[in-house]
């Protein structure tokens, strides 16, 4: 920007090409971040709408209800954005180590019985009606925040790569193994993602890191093929066709109605998976349904809005102001395209089932309402963002990334 705040007119490689690319660039962050998670907040109720009204018949007596509360939700998320993106989002720094305690505690008591609530056979939330807290969401914020903080804080004083991986590791290990146990391997894959992507991003030597990461995948691969249930969920997606009528029937389903979509699809509210043959139509699966009745363009369109939404999460982190707030909106962004990218693969074959929500797309509650939150401090760091400046190390990895 120049000094009067607008945008620099300097020619640059960035601003050359394309008309479309020009446009692209053009366009401020936080603008871009708003109007990215506007249209996917939008695409989602309507596709709660068409997916939801039999098991909401079912379940509540009426066709409307889920999409009432999900509606009511995103009223609530978005004050929670709208909030978190008018606070300075150092402000938040203090309230990562805090929060990391707060959620563990809140993950053991959901393992309690009588204290969790189980749904589906999974204990992961704690409250009553409505007003519920699944606290492996707060986790993904909380973790976020924690990571940055320690990391730049021990870089900051010339601590060894071992003091600045190992609390962040740590904090990821026991919240990993907790969530793991409610049973909820999807989210322990986006924490994972999240904190090795902030660690990849602070610029502590890869040769420490790389032996974690070696490490931490190992174990976790022994940890998920121990378990009969988690090993059927993990191996059937290879060859769901074979295990349609067990654990690949998710799956299986979920190609059917791909397949049905077809270019255009069968029109919105037209798809038959929904019928109660889908399971978990309005959550886990939505992205099937939204193949099957917008077809491989609509598809197409929610793929690239989430590729559109990490391309300016991470040009935040580029431009961010200070190293705190680079390695925020890396966590921040990597947490949601990740798990995008694992609901999606799930979905289409490609990757295991691991039960995670499409962000801003499926149906929930604390999902909708944290990633929200979070997207607002993201914003409030694009809202802050500098140009011009020579990057730093972490930033230079990001470009050349």
């Amino acid at each position: 920007m120049d000094k009067a705040g607008g945008m620099d007119r300097t020619p640059t490689t960035a601003t050359r090409g394309p008309a479309v690319v020009r446009w692209l660039t053009g366009v401020p962050t936080a603008v871009a971040l708003g109007v990215l998670v506007a249209l996917l907040c939008i695409a989602g109720l309507v596709m709660v709408g068409s997916a939801s009204p039999v098991i909401s018949l079912i379940t509540y007596g009426s066709p409307w209800t889920i999409f009432i509360r999900q509606a009511l939700w995103m009223v609530v998320g978005i004050g929670a954005l709208l909030i978190f993106a008018r606070v300075d989002y150092r402000k938040w720094r203090k309230f990562g180590a805090p929060l990391v305690v707060v959620t563990l505690v809140l993950l053991l008591a959901v393992l309690v019985p009588g204290l969790g609530v189980t749904a589906g056979g999974s204990s992961r939330w704690i409250g009553f009606g409505m007003l519920r807290l699944q606290p492996s969401e707060l986790m993904k914020l909380a973790l976020v925040l924690f990571a940055a903080d320690i990391v730049v804080r021990r870089t900051d004083r010339g601590a060894p790569a071992k003091q600045v991986i190992a609390p962040v590791m740590g904090a990821l290990i026991v919240s990993a193994a907790l969530i793991i146990k409610q049973p909820d391997m999807g989210t322990a894959m986006v924490l994972s993602c999240t904190a090795f992507g902030i660690l990849f991003m602070s610029g502590v030597e890869l040769a420490p890191l790389t032996k974690v990461l070696v490490t931490f995948a190992a174990i976790a691969a022994v940890f998920a093929l121990s378990s009969s249930y988690r090993r059927d969920r993990i191996l059937s997606f290879i060859n769901p066709g074979a295990h349609q009528s067990g654990s690949g029937y998710q799956v299986w389903q979920s190609l059917i109605g791909l397949g049905s979509g077809h270019l255009f699809g069968l029109g919105l509210g037209g798809g038959r998976e929904k019928w109660g043959t889908l399971p978990n139509a309005q959550t886990d699966f939505i992205f099937s349904v939204v193949g099957e009745e917008l077809g491989l363009i609509g598809a197409i369109v929610i793929m690239g809005l989430f590729f559109a939404l990490a391309w300016y999460g991470y040009r935040a982190a580029v431009r961010a102001p200070d190293r705190f707030g680079c390695l925020v909106a890396v966590g921040v962004t990597t947490w949601l395209t990740s798990q995008a990218i694992i609901n999606m693969g799930a979905v289409i074959g490609v990757l295991p089932v691991t039960g995670i929500p499409l962000p801003f797309i499926s149906f929930g509650g604390s999902s909708l309402v944290i990633s929200l939150a979070a997207v607002g401090i993201l914003m409030n760091i694009a809202l802050q963002e500098r140009s011009g400046r020579k990057p730093s190390a972490q930033r230079r990895r990001l470009v050349r990334a």
